[in-house]
Formats: structure tokens, sequence, C-alpha cells
């Protein structure tokens, strides 16, 4: 059996109309049969009928009454009749002077009319073969007189009802053939038909992977809702559980990132960690850290693939936190991002990376801080600028390494920038630094698409 269930399908219905095809061609040749030796026999009963009305109840015979209905009046027509008695032995026209002889078809002997029954009174059917080897198709009657019995044979030859047969064969076949063709057709379209709600619940799963939708929506067929029920049970279960296996996660790493930040500064200190030692286990605790934080992001369904998530809305409720966090700064932020712009990322991890490059650029911007983003090709470009002092070309790449900062005042550790590449590359893309026209910092997140 193939391994796909429309294939199963077809092999079943195709076995199953090739028997219904075979059942009802024999059933309507039979039909055909049945109807054709129908009108034999009543040919053959009716020159019986006959030359019965010759037997008178004594049992002699009355020769006068005797007629040869046609074609028993055709020499070598085929069709002949026979009345033997006790006495008496009365042939059709077309015998002339010869002996109907029949031969039993299956044991090719001598005529056996016993297994027609006693005498009832009304003829019975017999096939069988002439001495020329043609079949033939009799009836016989045998009465009850004072004499004792009289059979009474009348035959017809076997192509009457065979040629007819023939005949109709052909056509039948042809509109079997039809038939089946009409009905395959009809196989082929249910198939498509009835199986086209499992394509769509397979279009709704990629979706809900890709993270166009949340759940599984379908009305019918009713086979279908429980397992659309079971899956959207499925998927709720499952976010939830990585939902909080990435909090705690996440809760610890952030827990233990700012201990040790400071824990690495007072390393730094003359005479703290002469050998280094204590500083590379440091650095060792922190890259797993990271390392884990990153798996945990990468498990969600909003991982590599990621959930459409709008950027301008995004920008937007950023740009106003954070025109309240630095309301002493003079900034005018200038956004320019089209409305239907999306990526594939989380709306959590697009937060946190814009929000670490505004925070930045908010920092460092004199008057204007740009924020730009387009598609190009499957990917999406986010540009933010400011118009500050800027960076060497050398720092720019120096800058992105974890704990790095190059002006110790204000708050912070150094990871903003490194969080924001390591979560940008977790996605597919990847985080540029460079120097602007006028001469500040420009910041580009290149995510994937939605």
């Amino acid at each position: 059996m193939p391994r796909s269930l429309s294939g199963r399908l077809l092999v079943t219905a195709s076995l199953a109309l090739l028997v219904a095809l075979a059942v009802a061609g024999l059933g309507i040749a039979h039909m055909l049969e049945r109807f054709v030796t129908h009108g034999l026999d009543e040919r053959l009963d009716a020159q019986i009928a006959v030359v019965a009305r010759a037997v008178r109840p004594d049992g002699t015979i009355d020769r006068g009454v005797v007629v040869d209905v046609p074609p028993f009046d055709e020499a070598a027509s085929g069709w002949a009749w026979e009345l033997r008695g006790t006495r008496d032995l009365l042939r059709s026209a077309s015998l002339g002077s010869a002996d109907i002889v029949v031969r039993d078809r299956d044991r090719h002997g001598p005529p056996h009319f016993d297994p027609f029954g006693p005498d009832v009174g009304r003829p019975r059917p017999f096939d069988g073969r002439d001495p020329n080897g043609q079949g033939v198709h009799g009836r016989v009657l045998r009465l009850s007189t004072g004499r004792g019995a009289v059979t009474i044979i009348a035959v017809g030859p076997r192509a009457v009802v065979e040629q007819p047969l023939r005949a109709a064969l052909l056509p039948l076949l042809g509109s079997l053939l039809l038939l089946g063709a009409a009905l395959a057709i009809a196989i082929l379209v249910q198939l498509r038909f009835g199986l086209r709600p499992l394509a769509t619940v397979r279009t709704m799963v990629d979706e809900v992977r890709n993270g166009k939708r949340r759940h599984l929506d379908a009305t019918e067929p009713t086979e279908l809702l429980p397992l659309v029920a079971a899956l959207n049970t499925l998927i709720d279960t499952n976010q939830i559980a990585l939902a909080q296996a990435r909090g705690h996660v996440a809760n610890l790493a952030h827990g233990l990132k700012t201990p040790l930040a400071a824990l690495r500064l007072d390393l730094a200190a003359p005479g703290c960690d002469p050998g280094g030692r204590l500083t590379a286990q440091v650095e060792r605790i922190d890259r797993h850290i990271r390392h884990h934080l990153g798996r945990a992001r990468a498990a969600t369904p909003a991982g590599v693939a990621g959930a459409e998530t709008s950027i301008g809305a995004h920008v937007d409720d950023l740009v106003a936190a954070l025109g309240r966090i630095h309301a002493d700064r003079p900034v005018r932020p200038i956004v320019a991002i089209p409305d239907d712009l999306a990526v594939c990322c989380d709306p959590q991890d697009l937060d946190e990376m814009l929000g670490n490059l505004l925070d930045n650029g908010w920092r460092w911007a004199r008057n204007t801080l740009h924020v730009s983003a387009e598609r190009v090709g499957a990917m999406t470009r986010i540009r933010i600028a400011d118009d500050g002092p800027g960076l060497p070309a050398g720092d720019l790449e120096h800058v992105l390494q974890p704990g790095v900062r190059l002006d110790e005042r204000g708050d912070g550790h150094g990871f903003g920038l490194s969080i924001t590449r390591e979560l940008a590359e977790l996605y597919g893309g990847q985080l540029e630094l460079g120097v602007g026209s006028a001469g500040g910092v420009v910041a580009t997140i290149v995510l994937p698409a939605s």
C-alpha cells in the first residue's frame, strides 16, 4: 500500500471500482442472456404446444393437426422438433428422414432426458450439441397417456442467443469503460476535495511555526475538529513550558550578569589578580551564561524562524519611553519607518536590541537621532544614527566585546552592544557599526524580513 493517505484511498477505491464494474458487466451479460434465451424458449414452447395438440388422451397421434411453425419447416435451418411415443415417431420438415440427435454437452453421450424430471406437463430446458458439434438449445415435454409416456423435443441453434450477446458485448464494454473513467475522475475529485482540509491544517501549522498565527482555526469537517483542538492544546502547552523555561534561564542569566560585571571590574584593579587566573574564570562563567541564554531564546517558537513583528510600533513605544527617561537631553528623534515593514523576530528580543541602540544613541546625540528601516531582499535593515562625537574607526569593533566601555561615566556595564549583537546573530542577522556623515555613530541591525 502507498504510504500517503491519498494513495491508499485511491488504490482501495480503484480496486472497489474494478470489482464493481466486473460484477456489473457479468450481471448485465447474464441478464441479456436470460432475456434472449427467454425469447428462444417462447418460440420452442410455441412449436411444442402445436405438436402437443396432436396427442390424444389414449396415446394415439392425430397427424393432421401437426403444423410446422417457421422456421421448423426449413431444411437444415437448425430448428427441429420430434415427437417420440410408444408406437409413433414424428419429425419436423427441417429434419426430413433424419433423427434428431442431441448429445449431452458435458458427457458427449446419447441424450439423457431423465434429469428433466418426471412427467410434469410443462417444457423443461436443456443445452447440448448437434451431430455437427454446433451448440443447440432445446425444450422437452413429457406427457402421460393411456399407452405410456410421450416425449416432445424442440431445439434451436445456440447462435440465436450467442450472436446478440456478441453484438451487445462491444457497446457494453465501451459503456463500462466510459462509466469507469467517469467514476475514476469522480474519485480523484473527491480525494482532492475531501483531503483539502488536511492541506489547510498543514498550512496553518506552518503559519504557527513561522509566527503568522497563534492557533489553528477550523470549523469543518467535524472529523478534524478534535485534531485541531488537540494541536491547539499542544501549542499552548509548549508555549507555556518554553516561556517558563526561557524566563527561568533569562532571570538567572540577568541576575548573574551584574555581579559578574562588578567582579570583573574589581579584578581589573591593580594587584587584585596578578596572574589573570580569576579573570579567566569569570570570563568562562560569563560565556556559559550567554550560551545558555541564547539556547533558551532559540528554543522558543519565536526563535530563529521568529514571529512577525512590526518595527514601527515598537520603535514608537521605545522612543516615547526614552524621551521621558532622557528628558534632560534636547534630542529630537526623527523616525522614518514604513507602517507595513516587519521582521521575523520575537517582540521582546526586538525591544531589547532596539532599546540598547536607541539608549546609546540618545546618550551621545547632540540634537537629532535618526531612525529608519528598509527591506533589502530577504532581510530588513534598521538604521539608528546619532549626531554625536562618534568613535574612531578602530574602536567600532572593540566596543562590541562584552563589558567594554569607552566612557566610564554614567550607568551601565558595557554589555548592551554585545547582547544586541548576539541576539541579531541568533536570528541569522548581524549588527554593524559605522561612522555617519555627520560624524556620529551609525548602528545597523540586519534581521530576516517577514
